[in-house]
């Protein structure tokens, strides 16, 4: 093990639990050991949900409609 990985763990250690899990968890992913898995909110799962179906149907924002997004957020 690296010395900055050990740095890492005992930093970690020190952690909530479930913050420890996470980081954890992000290892394996980084390792390949296992697959990224996301939590949506009831909330999230449905605009996903909206999201896919416009998509399905070929609704896709024109060019005007994404440019005015990123002047709205500063791009």
């Amino acid at each position: 093990m690296t010395d900055l990985l050990e740095r890492a763990v005992a930093v970690a250690r020190e952690l909530p639990a479930d913050v420890q899990d996470e980081i954890a968890r992000m290892m394996l992913v980084l390792a390949g050991e296992e697959e990224t898995v996301v939590q949506l909110t009831p909330e999230e799962e449905e605009a996903l949900a909206i999201s896919e179906a416009a998509a399905a149907r070929g609704e896709f924002a024109t060019e005007d409609e994404v440019r005015a997004i990123w002047a709205k957020y500063g791009r």
